[in-house]
């Protein structure tokens, strides 16, 4: 899959260049468009990289729940690039890769737990404008899985939507990450954003 991003890919040059493509290769088998577009401002790409790296260490919240809510996110944004890295995450690190597939339709699918919908619910809440997060969802959370992890939920899902809208806004789509998954990746429910 080729994409056409609304700000031009640079090219990625010099020592900490060719640090990021190897990295980037071994890792995912291809350098991800985000990096080669946001190669034109180092700092913000040097500081998502960093926060993203930091975030990967978190583990107060069960890392299935973390992804799927970060996913949820994407489809309802429209990021067609996190979903399919999402899903090649979620394969590569022994998530459930059954339910992963089916994040972008998870309120008709019969795959997901009560808990792993009130996760998602949440990820949608905290990602419309305005926010429709209330008083009980939040209760209803915490009380399943405690404060340093609802803690952990929220500020995984605010750095998802800086992700998904910086990648949705630069107009930047799926890579085929996720052809190494053995499903297809289902399709977003209808009322869910066009991918960019």
């Amino acid at each position: 899959m080729t994409s056409t991003p609304r700000i031009p890919k640079a090219e990625i040059t010099g020592l900490y260049g060719y640090m990021l493509k190897r990295f980037s290769r071994k890792m995912f088998g291809d350098v991800p468009e985000p990096a080669e577009v946001m190669w034109h401002n180092r700092a913000v790409l040097s500081s998502s990289l960093g926060f993203g790296r930091k975030a990967q260490k978190w583990d107060e919240l069960d890392p299935n729940l973390k992804t799927f809510a970060n996913m949820a996110v994407a489809a309802l944004v429209g990021c067609s690039w996190c979903l399919d890295l999402g899903y090649f995450h979620a394969h590569h690190t022994g998530l459930d890769e059954a339910k992963a597939s089916e994040v972008p339709r998870w309120r008709e699918s019969p795959v997901f737990t009560s808990l792993e919908r009130d996760v998602m619910e949440y990820a949608e809440a905290m990602s419309q404008t305005p926010l429709t997060v209330t008083d009980e969802m939040c209760a209803h959370l915490l009380d399943q899985l405690g404060a340093p992890a609802m803690v952990e939920l929220t500020a995984s899902v605010a750095f998802a939507n800086m992700s998904t809208r910086s990648n949705a806004a630069l107009g930047i789509e799926a890579q085929g990450f996720s052809k190494a998954c053995q499903l297809p990746l289902a399709e977003p429910s209808a009322g869910y954003a066009t991918p960019a």
